[in-house]
């Protein structure tokens, strides 16, 4: 039930409604539980042969049942408690996905233990920062590969072991290196040494230490505490509801708030969860077939943009066929939404009556393309049985959120910070508001106020975000200057993030305060939403907005080689020469920015200072370059001063 305050004020206390407490119920009731270690011993009861876990990938393929899993994380608790880990201790946890990591994850949480979690391929320099920051005790590696040089320089001083979940440790130890052991050591200390009971404390106790990505200054040490945890576990069944052994394929890093949060989740209602990677990712959604995936915004542009590609190699009969489809698929899908009222803005009677006729007149061709069409795509990019996909981790672009919608996957959106464990919103599958990052989980509390005033703002006015609610953490680790940055007297925490609210409870989000390019005529410009318009061109991989203190914007754009050439060949002949392609070719680059200008002028509320000056063809922004975060966010200074070059070139001309 939606509560807003009297005055107007954009500000919203849900509470679940009918629909939410219809789904909650669905759910097993955790409110027991004093930590999420708790979890595993009902999960075998009631779930005992089924799949919990399995890697088909990596060093050791294997595959758990919940029995088996409950079992293996009572065993791992056992030898960290036989290694002097005590409650309160921090363990630093450098690893992958697999299913050691979550055995070591709650082995460390049965005994009252804290991990420090990153992925083992962040840069040295990070993990050792996280490694001193964190104070840990322990360390948990995923093999021997960086073993030395994280040791190095009296880095170890304080470890009391270090633990390989695969490989063995090296038969010389790096010198001042403490005790070391690897992943079946660890097991036979603890069925040696069997932990009678597991420890049992306050809720309110930290279960995890995670970090915030850096994309802008030093890491900061997040804790959360199971009663964070448990909240997600409990009220995240507002979106999803599984049933036990459907299947589950993760690929974000297992140690990011989104995915853990989501994971937990899901593994509470007895679902099977399946490892890959992104370089497995087209293989395993044919192998496995999942039921649900999770992920970020940049996996399903890439998978749209997969089809886009393949539509391209068609034959001109079939292409035709497709593209008509998707057109009259995705008018049907934004007439019936509209309908429904669950367009981007509260529509007036007459206008949902419009959108009636609208859908009824385009209902055929659209009936047709859902029973002859879409079953085939959907088999081709995710399966066929993909029936829940969820979004989190950054916007969602609306022509991507209109081709899941329109081929019949239902897509949900959800929206938090690490600092919130992560989830503060979600869209509902019976209020599934295209564009939205849905309404506040059940007990939670979001406003918008002026982002310099702090004066509340109304329904509808676009301002900074905050929240408040029993997922958000106390404050930053030993950051008490940080923690009331950010965190005020009354419980609210500042998202960082521009949006408005509807009377509904749904939250739109339009931008990062801190990503806000300001010109140098002093109008403010959020990145995001014109990022997302170019990002519809299937001529792009990969857009960022430009224009720091300069007269106007300009982009730097990762093209789609093949595309770019073909179109190239028609608009632009002259920029094709015997090697291919000449990325740096004047006549190309204007004709790009004059296409690029066309998008942006016909967005919804274009404004005249929202256009390019010109624009720049550059490298993919990846992981391995260090230009995106490991959930696919872009760094956006590194890449400022990577393309540094480019942007001057933009600009040369005045």
């Amino acid at each position: 039930m939606l509560m807003p305050m009297p005055t107007g004020e954009a500000l919203v206390r849900w509470s679940a409604d009918a629909d939410d407490r219809r789904f909650l119920a669905a759910h097993p009731d955790w409110s027991a539980l004093r930590g999420i270690d708790g979890l595993w011993p009902v999960l075998a009861r009631r779930h005992g042969a089924t799949t919990a876990l399995a890697a088909a990938h990596g060093p050791a393929p294997e595959e758990l049942s919940y029995a088996a899993l409950a079992e293996r994380i009572a065993v791992a608790a056992a030898g960290f408690r036989s290694l002097g880990v005590a409650p309160g201790d921090v363990v630093a946890l450098f690893a992958e996905n697999g299913p050691r990591w979550l055995a070591a994850d709650q082995g460390l949480m049965r005994v009252g233990a804290v991990d420090a979690v990153r992925g083992a391929t962040a840069p040295l320099e990070e993990l050792r920062f996280l490694l001193d920051d964190s104070q840990a005790v322990g360390l948990v590696l995923e093999d021997p590969a960086r073993l030395e040089e994280l040791l190095a320089d009296g880095a170890a001083a304080r470890l009391r072991f270090v633990l390989l979940l695969h490989g063995e440790p090296p038969v010389v130890p790096p010198p001042g290196a403490p005790p070391l052991l690897g992943w079946e050591a660890l097991l036979e200390r603890g069925a040696a040494a069997p932990l009678r009971q597991p420890f049992d404390g306050d809720p309110a106790r930290t279960a995890t230490l995670l970090y915030t990505s850096g994309t802008t200054g030093r890491p900061k040490g997040v804790p959360l505490s199971h009663a964070n945890l448990l909240h997600q576990v409990r009220e995240l069944g507002v979106a999803v509801n599984p049933d036990p052994g459907d299947r589950v394929l993760s690929v974000l890093p297992i140690w990011h708030a989104y995915e853990r949060s989501a994971g937990y989740l899901l593994l509470s209602r007895g679902c099977s969860q399946h490892y890959t990677t992104l370089r497995h990712l087209r293989a395993d959604l044919q192998r496995v077939r999942p039921q649900y995936m999770i992920s970020v915004p940049r996996l399903w542009e890439a998978l749209h943009g997969g089809l886009c590609s393949a539509l391209e190699g068609m034959p001109t009969l079939r292409r035709r066929l497709l593209t008509t489809a998707l057109a009259i698929g995705g008018s049907h899908a934004r007439q019936r939404r509209r309908w429904r009222d669950l367009a981007e803005r509260p529509l007036a009677p007459s206008e949902r009556l419009g959108a009636l006729v609208a859908a009824i007149v385009s209902a055929p061709g659209a009936w047709l393309a859902a029973r002859l069409l879409w079953p085939r795509v959907r088999d081709q990019i995710c399966g066929g049985s993909l029936r829940t996909a969820i979004s989190g981790g950054g916007a969602l672009p609306l022509h991507v959120d209109l081709f899941f919608e329109t081929i019949g996957i239902e897509l949900l959106v959800g929206y938090g910070l690490t600092e919130t464990s992560p989830v503060l919103s979600c869209r509902r599958l019976w209020a599934n508001r295209r564009g939205s990052a849905g309404r506040p989980l059940p007990g939670t509390d979001l406003r918008i106020v002026d982002p310099e005033t702090r004066r509340p703002l109304p329904w509808g006015a676009r301002g900074l975000v905050l929240a408040r609610g029993p997922q958000v953490m106390t404050g930053y680790l030993r950051r008490p200057e940080a923690t009331a940055a950010v965190l005020d007297a009354e419980g609210w925490f500042d998202t960082g993030d521009l949006g408005h609210l509807l009377p509904d409870g749904s939250l739109f989000l339009t931008g990062r305060a801190k990503d806000t390019i300001v010109l140098s005529s002093g109008e403010n410009i959020e990145p995001g939403p014109l990022e997302d318009v170019l990002a519809a061109c299937p001529l792009f991989e990969q857009i960022m907005v430009v224009g720091q203190d300069r007269r106007q914007l300009g982009a730097l754009l990762v093209p789609r080689f093949e595309a770019l050439e073909a179109w190239a060949r028609e608009q632009v002949p002259s920029a094709l020469g015997p090697d291919g392609l000449r990325r740096d070719d004047p006549a190309l680059l204007r004709a790009l920015r004059s296409d690029c200008n066309r998008q942006l002028a016909a967005r919804p509320g274009s404004r005249p200072d929202e256009r390019l000056a010109g624009v720049a063809l550059v490298e993919p922004f990846t992981i391995e370059n260090g230009l995106l975060t490991q959930t696919l966010k872009q760094r956006r200074d590194r890449i400022t001063i990577r393309d540094g070059a480019a942007i001057e070139a933009i600009y040369a001309d005045g």
